[in-house]
């Protein structure tokens, strides 16, 4: 495949079809380079716990949601190679009847896991069509985060519960990748369950000197949390936009909370900003849960002063204070639905402690889990948890092999 197959070639293709095409104009491209007789692109859903092979044929599998030509088969997750590839990020052949293999390839920008890529190939590959297979897998996630903007095709595929008004509200507060390598960090975050509003949201963002982290946690339930949650997402997202320094993003959304919002609603919540050049950090705490911090393994909360809650008085100055980061230091911040009465069962820092081998994006998700497990299913509020490994360090380039840090691929 190698001779013929080229980015230039691939980008063509999917710029002449249609946004909903993409998909398929990068399987019809990989088909005919590598002799497959099957490609398929396997979305994760929004659970965390499944992946939706999006498909058109005439046919759809047994038990598939349809709509239109398009079709949605879920496949669990548990015990499966798919699982086995989204956890280590390494490809996986497997042999089939008659010579034929089935070649998985994680489908991943910047450790943020979108989903997979299935091939069945007539013989096993070889180096350079493994390598190319799994390059193809890479760039196929830029082809969806492009073109997801112009179609709802993916966003269909990804909800497997149906979203009420307040999640579709929510929903758009929500970072467009749950997960970030850097090289001096990687960030990743979650929130359970997904299709049900206790007005929870968390942030972040990273430029040339700083990387900001938000998480927070609206009262209320519904469409009155989701709203009072846009508020405070908005104003701080407009202030950091604007280039307003952490005292003062913080000071105006509070602001705009105590003048906008009803008496009586107000924001939980912690914002993180930590200098890049000299690796110092510092936090606002407006009456959230305290972080919790794993080093050298050991688990302890980190702690802070604690302000009033943004949006209470109108006014207020939050305090900058310190926030202490070492090289190897993993940190999680969580809302107050991890520790709800009905979640009590579950033990955070020792799920913690239990962690140190996972990538954070493998952290959220069995915290998520876990806390799941716990409550029966039944929370009572949204349960939203942010982990941070920081590597410290001088600014420098990330390492990546397809999209997935190498040394955290393999944890």
């Amino acid at each position: 495949m190698s001779p013929t197959f080229d980015l230039r070639s691939l980008l063509e293709r999917v710029e002449a079809a249609p946004p909903i095409d993409a998909v398929t104009a990068v399987a019809d491209q990989l088909a005919e380079l590598s002799g497959a007789t099957e490609v398929s692109f396997l979305i994760a859903d929004f659970s965390g716990h499944a992946l939706v092979r999006l498909g058109t044929a005439v046919r759809a599998p047994e038990g598939s949601r349809v709509q239109g030509v398009e079709h949605a088969q879920t496949l669990p997750l548990e015990g499966t190679v798919h699982e086995r590839v989204l956890r280590t990020q390494h490809a996986e052949v497997e042999p089939l009847d008659g010579g034929a293999v089935r070649m998985t390839v994680p489908v991943t920008d910047r450790g943020d896991a979108i989903g997979l890529l299935e091939l069945v190939l007539p013989a096993a590959p070889d180096p350079q069509l493994h390598a190319d297979v799994r390059a193809a897998g890479h760039a196929l996630a830029y082809v969806i985060i492009a073109n997801r903007r112009h179609t709802d095709l993916f966003e269909w595929g990804q909800r497997t519960t149906p979203f009420s008004l307040a999640a579709e509200i929510q929903r758009r507060l929500l970072p467009p990748a749950f997960t970030c390598e850097a090289g001096q960090f990687t960030l990743s975050g979650w929130m359970e369950p997904a299709a049900t509003v206790g007005g929870d949201t968390f942030d972040y963002a990273l430029d040339r000197t700083c990387l900001q982290v938000s998480i927070s946690d609206a009262v209320g339930h519904e469409v009155g949390a989701a709203l009072l949650a846009t508020l405070l997402v908005g104003s701080l997202r407009n202030e950091r936009r604007r280039g307003a320094d952490l005292a003062e993003q913080t000071r105006n959304a509070n602001t705009a909370l105590a003048q906008h919002a009803a008496p009586g609603q107000f924001v939980t919540g912690q914002v993180l900003r930590v200098d890049l050049e000299t690796n110092r950090a510092q936090i606002i705490n407006a009456g959230h849960p305290l972080p919790l911090r794993l080093r050298a393994g050991r688990v302890e909360e980190v702690p802070l002063e604690i302000d009033l809650p943004f949006g209470v008085q109108e006014g207020l100055e939050y305090r900058l204070q310190e926030f202490p980061l070492e090289p190897g230091d993993r940190v999680v911040f969580v809302t107050d639905g991890m520790q709800e009465r009905n979640a009590a069962e579950l033990d955070v820092a020792a799920a913690l402690a239990a962690s140190a081998g996972l990538h954070p994006r493998e952290v959220v998700h069995s915290l998520g889990t876990a806390v799941m497990r716990a409550t029966g299913g039944q929370l009572a509020d949204d349960a939203t948890v942010v982990c941070l490994d920081w590597y410290g360090g001088p600014r420098r380039p990330r390492e990546s092999d397809g999209g997935a840090a190498p040394q955290l691929a393999s944890s």
